[in-house]
């Protein structure tokens, strides 16, 4: 890894020291430039020598919006600059996924190994989306939860025989449609007479002991059984 200019942005000076330590101690390539800890000391700074890199804490000022808007102002007026969170929002995973959409090149915890050369070195090196161990084990349980999840909804419709009319028709109904609004969708080709005969058909395949249900107990079913994505509920094309 080759020198580089570092700005470090954190309003604890406590925390600030010992991320100043981290740096000497470990990262012997960066030269740290300047540090801030608040907003008008980080711009005057910035603007005064560009950094190659900023390690931002996103606590400033008992406001987490600051640091989310110093990210995404950082990235469109130097894009060249890369932005490395240093967070103690360990808990606040709204705000992770507000600094990725703002441009941050990565995501380190204050928890677990917290900032290494490597986790650095990664950064200065192009790689995207560098994270450290705590928040990788978040995202790989939401991966596995994801892909559970879609391999249970692949099983329901084949074990339960749904085709492509079935889906569109019970997640449309899920969304309010009428079954005549149905019929006006675009590639539907069925009428009211026929998309009630199709209800009826899935109301034995979804409740084999013969009850009689509605159409809203029918989505709710559906929903259960993860033939339908409550996350992914979206109209087709008029």
């Amino acid at each position: 890894m080759e020198n580089f200019k570092l700005i470090i942005v954190e309003d604890v000076p406590l925390e600030l020291k010992g991320t100043e330590g981290i740096v000497r101690h470990d990262i012997p390539e960066a030269e740290v430039i300047g540090t801030a800890n608040n907003e008008t000391s980080y711009w005057k700074l910035i603007k005064q020598q560009q950094p190659d890199l900023v390690l931002l804490d996103l606590g400033l000022g008992g406001s987490t919006t600051i640091g989310v808007e110093i990210c995404r102002h950082t990235k469109e007026t130097y894009p060249q600059v890369k932005v490395l969170i240093f967070t103690g929002e360990i808990l606040n995973e709204k705000l992770w996924v507000d600094v990725l959409d703002a441009g941050a090149d990565g995501i380190i915890l204050k928890s677990g190994e917290m900032l290494t050369r490597a986790d650095v070195r990664a950064v200065m090196e192009g790689k995207q989306l560098v994270f450290n161990e705590p928040i990788l084990k978040k995202i790989v349980e939401r991966f596995k939860s994801a892909v559970s999840s879609q391999l249970a909804r692949q099983e329901a419709l084949v074990n339960y025989e749904i085709d492509e009319y079935d889906e569109r028709f019970l997640r449309h109904l899920a969304l309010g449609y009428t079954k005549e609004q149905i019929t006006n969708l675009r590639g539907m080709p069925f009428g009211v007479k026929s998309l009630e005969k199709r209800q009826n058909e899935l109301v034995h395949k979804l409740f084999p002991n013969g009850e009689s249900v509605n159409a809203t107990r029918l989505v709710v079913r559906a929903l259960e059984l993860r033939i339908l994505d409550i996350d992914n509920l979206m109209p087709d094309m008029e």
